[in-house]
């Protein structure tokens, strides 16, 4: 039950983030209401509404059939308009900024409900004037499902209103960048949680893996999500240790050691193990924290290049990079699992050191050279250096690098006056 829990689970991760989904879904409710109302409709409620209320009530066949061929192709309109808007800000987001963006605007919610509102409003009015029959003088016109159609149209031009006020916010660097923080930021602080319950004597004594049996993935693709509890259940069912040796968020290849096991497992439980990780050709900021580190990263590169040339976005990256980064400061270096006084699962994790480093390797490349960026990510660092760390050798690791940086800095920069500030303590 556990398996297909977390199968169930991991295919609703893997297809919300698609952008037909909730469209899918939605339009689906309003196939659906059509039959509600079909059903209402011959209990007589349009009758007893138009005792109780008549002005609400259409009593003209061919006014309804205007009205609803009205909506319906004014609905249509502004659902192609709409994701006319939605292709030219994804557009936009990878040509200026990073494609690598593309996933997480694809899965906004909101773009995705309001699409999913047009055309489920569009396929119940369809329906809707396909039972209206304005010819036959001794029919009673479906007044209450009209009337409902009308409503849902009104508040799809109110959702259009709104949809135009989100998507000129979405395409700002600024919302852009925020989002990606929060996101990552309520990651990070729910995995730093998880880790102020664990035991750190029994995390320092959990045994070399050397001489482990090693186990491969059946095919190739990106590391994403794993369900840690049943994963928990089957080593301590088979009273051995695990150990995955690739960190979240990596591309993993098939026939390589991924998966190590203290004692020898037969074929039957490593594919218990495997079918609780899940592999995919993507990712999420809110499934993997370090994405967000790559995304930033990429955005000040990308804004640095000299056919773009915004040193202000690269700016507003840093801000947000030195937020992320003194977040990890708190977080331990170690994916060992502590469950009830024992270790049955250690996972690879992208060190601190590796972190900083992929992240100043790439700014160091396209940055040194601009003064203003480089002071920043100097201040950066030595505001890092003051920081408070979970582990004693992060320090040293953000004085190396800005070691490093110093040096990069002097060799690109031709004015001494820019080096001595790099120097100075306003830096």
């Amino acid at each position: 039950m556990g398996r297909l829990f977390t199968k169930l689970t991991t295919f609703f991760t893997s297809i919300r983030s698609k952008i037909a989904f909730y469209p899918t879904v939605i339009s689906l409710g309003g196939f659906i209401l059509t039959f509600i109302m079909k059903s209402l409709e011959n209990s007589g409620i349009s009758k007893r509404l138009q005792e109780v209320l008549p002005q609400l009530v259409l009593e003209d066949g061919d006014t309804a059939l205007t009205i609803l061929s009205a909506c319906i192709g004014g609905l249509i309109s502004m659902m192609v308009f709409s994701f006319s808007m939605v292709m030219l800000l994804l557009s936009q987001a990878s040509s200026n900024f990073s494609p690598r963006l593309l996933p997480g605007l694809i899965s906004d919610r909101i773009h995705q409900i309001i699409l999913g509102t047009y055309l489920a409003t569009i396929l119940y009015n369809i329906i809707v004037l396909l039972g209206i029959e304005p010819d036959d003088n001794t029919y009673a016109l479906p007044g209450l499902s009209i009337l409902l159609g009308i409503i849902l149209t009104i508040m799809c031009l109110c959702a259009f209103i709104y949809f135009i006020h989100n998507i000129s916010q979405s395409i700002q660097i600024n919302n852009i960048l925020d989002t990606i923080y929060q996101k990552s930021m309520d990651r990070l602080e729910r995995t730093i949680a998880k880790e102020e319950e664990k035991d750190s004597e029994l995390i320092e004594n959990f045994p070399n893996t050397e001489k482990w049996f090693a186990y491969s993935v059946p095919k190739s693709g990106y590391f994403q999500n794993i369900s840690l509890k049943n994963i928990m259940d089957i080593a301590e069912a088979k009273d051995t240790r695990l150990y995955i040796c690739q960190p979240k968020g990596l591309f993993v290849l098939k026939n390589v050691p991924f998966l190590f096991s203290e004692k020898e497992l037969d074929e039957e439980s490593v594919d218990a193990v495997l079918s609780n990780i899940n592999f995919a050709r993507g990712e999420l900021v809110e499934d993997n924290y370090i994405l967000a580190f790559k995304q930033m990263t990429e955005i000040a590169v990308k804004a640095m290049s000299p056919g773009v040339n915004d040193p202000g976005t690269a700016i507003n990256a840093i801000d947000y990079l030195t937020e992320l980064f003194s977040l990890r400061l708190q977080k331990r270096d170690s994916g060992v699992l502590v469950r009830d006084g024992k270790t049955p699962l250690k996972i690879a994790t992208v060190d601190f050191e590796e972190l900083l480093y992929y992240t100043m390797a790439s700014l160091r490349r396209y940055c040194s050279s601009d003064p203003i960026i480089v002071q920043k990510l100097v201040r950066m660092l030595r505001y890092l250096k003051e920081h408070d760390c979970k582990e004693p050798h992060y320090k040293e690791v953000i004085a190396r690098e800005l070691e490093i940086l110093l040096k990069a800095a002097e060799a690109s920069l031709p004015s001494e006056i820019d080096k001595q500030r790099l120097s100075g303590p306003t830096a």
